[in-house]
C-alpha cells in the first residue's frame, strides 16, 4: 500500500496540473537572458515564430548536453525565421556563465521566480524547477507544439526538423 501511494505521489507531482496546448495563446514574458538583454514573446508576435527549450537546471548532464547540441548546430535552426532560447529557473548570472562555458550564440533566459514557467506549464509541482519541453510558438503568439519527448543530444536537429514540419519559413 505504501508503495501504490509513493507511486500515485509521484506521478501527481510530475504532471502539470493544466496543460498547455497548441492553439492556447502563449503567455506572455519578460526575462533577462544570459547575454544581458531582456526578451519578451511580444517584441515577437506578428514578426518571428519562437522556440522556447525549457531545461532543468544549468550545469547537470542533460542540459549540458542540450546546450551543447543548441550551440554546436543552432545553425541547423537558424535556417529558419525564429528566435530560439533556452530558458531554466536559474538566475541570470548562472545562465549566463553556462552559456559562455558552452559558448552558446544564442539567450538562455532566467526565470528565477518561476512565475514565467508555471505560466508555460513546465514547473514542477512543489520545485522551482523547469521541465525539460520544447514550445513551439507561432507568429500569431499562439502555441504551435509542446513537445515533451525530448532527446537533449539531438536537440538542434529535433528542433530544426520540428520547425520545417510546423512549415516555419526558412529565411530568405
Amino acid at each position: 500500500m505504501k508503495r501504490l501511494f509513493a507511486l500515485l505521489t509521484a506521478t501527481f507531482i510530475s504532471l502539470p496540473l493544466m496543460a498547455l496546448e497548441a492553439g492556447d495563446p502563449a503567455p506572455d514574458f519578460t526575462l533577462q537572458a544570459s547575454d544581458g538583454h531582456s526578451y519578451s514573446l511580444a517584441d515577437y508576435k506578428g514578426k518571428r515564430a519562437v522556440v522556447i527549450a525549457w531545461f532543468p537546471k544549468a550545469f547537470t548532464h542533460g542540459c549540458t548536453i542540450e546546450c551543447k547540441s543548441l550551440a554546436e548546430n543552432g545553425h541547423l535552426i537558424k535556417d529558419y525565421d525564429v528566435a530560439y532560447f533556452m530558458a531554466s529557473t536559474d538566475e541570470a548570472d548562472t545562465n549566463a556563465k553556462f552559456a559562455a562555458e558552452h559558448k552558446a550564440d544564442f539567450p538562455l533566459l532566467a526565470d528565477p521566480s518561476g512565475a514565467t514557467a508555471k505560466a508555460y506549464d513546465v514547473r514542477m509541482p512543489l520545485m522551482n524547477i523547469a521541465r525539460r519541453i520544447t514550445v513551439y510558438i507561432g507568429k500569431d503568439g499562439k502555441v504551435l507544439k509542446v513537445d515533451q519527448d525530448i532527446h537533449p543530444a539531438t536537440s538542434a536537429e529535433d528542433i530544426a526538423k520540428t520547425l520545417g514540419e510546423l512549415q516555419i519559413p526558412r529565411k530568405s
